[in-house]
């Protein structure tokens, strides 16, 4: 039996479709019950659990082999730091007294430092917590979202530009969160003895003028690139509704970004790339924009 949450987002939901298509027991996480009707209708079990519940946590991954957690976003939160070590700390309890075998654990490049890469630092605390429990643990840090430029495209779609905080010079990783999906569910196929740290990125790096190209090939349009300073970060954020302390972690992790200290590990992280490349992603945001 895995274990699966994060089913209503993009990675958790690839997990527990793959492992499903390969014949495997699954036992979904989700909130509510009307979230977990259609996996049951798949053949799932089906667990009702918030993650920062340790005791609802805890039932839900005993008698399982495997489980893929992770720490949900709260950009609506005002002080998403600490609301996220309430997930950690139920979720890290619940895998020590479970007994369960063996985890695969969302993070992201960059977790390896403790400070200065805003939100992430939330998964070097999360990696911290899992290593600490003394079960089998797979941490998979994965590269930048290809899906966050989703963001920007009602811009291009209506303006014709791209508008980043990214440094356009060096070209950073991305991937797809398919890809982390169906990397994650592998991963939880083939569990690990102790600690092991798994990179993963795209089939290549991009740059920010890449990314603009490539929008201009896909709209037929000339897609401009441009670039503002990490200083407008926080007031174009909080002008749409974010509380200014996450507004300005994001800013502090486009800052890491762009230094360069969200790229790959290294060892003694074994390094794996995504097989869907950014123009695949980009087209199907863009077909679903236009719907």
């Amino acid at each position: 039996m895995y274990v699966v949450a994060g089913v209503t987002g993009n990675t958790g939901k690839v997990v527990a479709e793959t492992l499903l298509e390969q014949k495997q027991p699954v036992r979904v996480i989700v909130r509510d019950a009307a979230q977990g009707a259609p996996w049951q209708a798949r053949g799932a079990e089906v667990a009702v659990a918030s993650l920062d519940d340790a005791a609802a946590i805890t039932e839900a991954l005993t008698g399982a082999e495997g489980a893929y957690l992770l720490v949900p976003p709260q950009y609506g939160s005002n002080d998403m730091l600490a609301d996220q070590a309430k997930v950690i700390a139920a979720l890290a309890s619940a895998v020590k007294a479970s007994g369960i075998k063996y985890v695969v654990g969302l993070s992201s490049l960059g977790a390896q430092h403790a400070s200065g890469t805003g939100p992430v630092v939330t998964l070097h605390r999360f990696e911290e917590a899992l290593t600490a429990t003394g079960t089998n643990v797979t941490l998979l840090r994965a590269a930048y979202f290809i899906e966050n430029i989703g963001q920007v495209l009602g811009e291009v779609t209506a303006n014709a530009v791209y508008p980043t905080f990214l440094a356009v010079g060096p070209a950073i990783a991305m991937v797809a969160t398919h890809d982390i999906g169906r990397t994650a569910a592998e991963l939880l196929r083939d569990p690990a003895t102790g600690v092991r740290i798994v990179d993963l990125a795209g089939p290549k790096d991009h740059t920010q003028q890449e990314i603009a190209d490539t929008l201009t090939k896909l709209t037929g349009r000339e897609v401009k690139l441009a670039a503002a300073p990490l200083e407008y970060v926080v007031p174009a954020l909080t002008g749409q509704g974010m509380p200014q302390n996450v507004a300005a972690l994001f800013q502090e992790m486009l800052g890491a970004l762009n230094a360069g200290r969200m790229g790959l590990t290294g060892a003694p992280a074994a390094l794996r790339l995504g097989e869907i490349r950014v123009e695949q992603v980009l087209a199907g945001m863009l077909k679903h924009a236009n719907a």
